[in-house]
């Protein structure tokens, strides 16, 4: 057998990992890894020629057995409100979008964990890219390298990474092992420093991975509810047949008990006429209303209500502003706490759900949807993926 000769992306290695690398690896001290890992997040320098503080018989080897390889951005693209997004290159085929959103004191990162979706949530239209395969940790954490770096760039309009959000395209507890590395380094003072009630996965249900996530990482955790009936919610989100919602809200209790003082937020897509009924609301409000009865924790339940985003294709349409505050009033009325969320970004197409990228589909569902969507356009759809 020959030695491999392939080398080491320190993007992909958190604190822990890297201390190893340099001690098993270099046989150097740990230490080192605290400085190189300085360079790379805080002064986002990937050259180590450029680490004047490491000495030269380091930085050879460094040369000689690692690199820092960061995703390629293939554009940027701002919005009108202020909201940005990137468009990444993965590999030859791959690309993923990134999203940053600036608001009043605090701004929020939405960064993705899969090249397309594993998925089939029916209102997303990452969804109808199918899926190709798992970022890399590198490829996670150099989503949040890509924006700090430009945004350090800019530093006469105030912008600044304040929270971070597993919400981009795919289901980030599938790629688990990955994105909670990717996850340590945004939360270590060596990487970006976030507090950790600042980065919040979303998951549509994972519920085994939802139980693991509790033990390994102190992370926020929201839920990609929808629907709080067992029937709506698994045409809405098929997870929903394999992890129904009695146990999906078990395993949120279990994560809550295992996390003094934390909350989780269940996130609901109003769509006109599918889920945004009077009957709908209080079929929520009973829900969270046992959820926190459950756990005797006041506020252990935080509903954000996400208007659709349309896209081309879809059968869903955005529930009126009227139906909206309706549905708001009534889980409030019955002591829900419930919030809004501003669309952001849609008219770059970076609003929630909206984030579709470029994906080399394993899934034959990109197809599907394509011829979808000629037979309701009468073939004048173009291409869906564009």
């Amino acid at each position: 057998m020959t030695e491999s000769t392939a080398k080491q992306n320190l993007l992909d290695l958190d604190r822990e990992g890297l201390e190893r690398f340099f001690a098993d690896e270099l046989g150097e001290k740990r230490f080192r890894a605290h400085q190189v890992m300085k360079w790379i997040h805080h002064r986002h320098v990937t050259d180590f020629d450029e680490m004047t503080d490491l000495g030269k018989p380091l930085r050879a080897k460094l040369l000689e057995r690692a690199e820092v390889i960061v995703p390629q951005v293939h554009f940027d693209k701002p919005s009108t409100d202020g909201t940005h997004k990137w468009l990444l290159g993965m590999d030859g085929k791959n690309a993923i979008e990134t999203v940053y959103i600036p608001d009043k004191g605090r701004g929020t990162l939405c960064v993705s964990s899969q090249v397309g979706c594993a998925l089939n949530c029916q209102f997303c239209s990452t969804a109808t890219q199918g899926f190709n395969r798992n970022l890399s940790t590198a490829e996670i954490i150099g989503q949040v390298w890509v924006a700090a770096k430009h945004l350090g760039n800019i530093p006469h309009k105030q912008r600044r990474l304040t929270n971070v959000v597993m919400m981009g395209m795919g289901e980030p507890l599938m790629n688990f092992d990955n994105v909670v590395r990717a996850m340590s380094v945004m939360r270590d003072d060596l990487g970006y420093g976030l507090a950790n009630k600042r980065v919040t996965l979303s998951t549509a249900g994972m519920v085994p991975m939802i139980d693991r996530l509790s033990e390994e990482s102190d992370v926020s955790l929201a839920v990609s509810l929808h629907a709080a009936n067992d029937e709506l919610r698994t045409e809405l989100v098929p997870l929903n047949k394999k992890y129904p919602i009695a146990e999906l809200m078990a395993a949120c209790e279990r994560y809550v008990r295992r996390k003094p003082r934390s909350s989780i937020t269940f996130e609901y897509t109003l769509m006109k006429d599918v889920n945004d009924q009077p009957v709908h609301a209080r079929q929520l409000a009973r829900l969270m209303r046992q959820f926190g009865n459950a756990l005797q924790v006041k506020d252990a339940a935080k509903v954000n209500l996400i208007p659709f985003n349309p896209f081309p294709g879809t059968r869903f349409q955005r529930s009126g502003e009227d139906e909206i505050r309706a549905f708001q009033k009534l889980l409030l009325d019955a002591q829900v706490l419930t919030m809004v969320r501003r669309t952001r970004g849609d008219d770059i197409d970076a609003a929630c759900g909206q984030l579709k990228g470029q994906v080399a589909d394993r899934t034959r569902r990109q197809a599907e949807f394509r011829k979808h969507l000629e037979q309701i356009t009468g073939g004048e759809g173009g291409d869906a993926a564009a």
